[in-house]
């Protein structure tokens, strides 16, 4: 493992959202049940070391979903709360790039170094972390800390959670990030 507390990487909490209890609204099944208490094991230490954090929120632009803003489900999960000087990045589509100032401000504090985490595997955390590899980022995906929910095919057919979360990884392998547990990064805490 390559990454130190001297390269200053940002800590990016994807879409950490209370809507995501909302397990049949979103498909039915959730792999990676422990998601969360990894990336509040992290988030522990990022805090610990003074290292940064990016809260990402996604503001649904559809009025009934639970991540649109007004509905509670739009709210961060009770322990990833932003505290003072930890930035919130507010985005209505996948990337957390695209229509926000997230690349000026990691650019602006020259950081180049990205550990990503939070929902879902397939959709907000892949095309962050795609986008992030293609604009030079050196990225590391935490595949304990992220996780999805089971999806229909085009087929009428139905993959597993767990499926849709392990072509996600491996579609981001190598190409775009570095894929890592959150034991690798427990370092930071010695």
């Amino acid at each position: 493992m390559k990454l130190k507390k001297q390269d200053n990487p940002a800590l990016l909490l994807i879409d950490v959202q209370e809507g995501f209890k909302d397990i049949a609204y979103w498909g039915g099944e959730r792999n990676n049940l422990n998601a969360e208490d990894n990336m509040e094991q992290l988030l522990a230490i990022w805090r610990k070391n003074d290292l940064p954090v990016f809260h990402i929120k996604h503001c649904s632009t559809n009025p009934v979903s639970p991540l649109a803003k007004g509905n509670t489900g739009n709210e961060f999960k009770g322990f990833i709360i932003p505290q003072s000087g930890e930035s919130i990045i507010e985005k209505n589509v996948n990337s957390a790039f695209i229509n926000t100032d997230l690349k000026e401000r990691l650019q602006g504090n020259n950081i180049d170094t990205l550990v990503i985490v939070g929902l879902t595997t397939d959709h907000c955390v892949s095309t962050t972390t795609r986008m992030a590899g293609n604009y030079g980022f050196t990225t590391y995906l935490v595949e304990d800390a992220v996780a999805t929910f089971n999806k229909i095919g085009a087929n009428g057919q139905e993959y597993s959670a767990q499926l849709i979360h392990d072509t996600a990884i491996a579609s981001l392998k190598d190409e775009f990030a570095s894929i890592i547990k959150t034991a690798d990064l427990l370092f930071f805490d010695s």
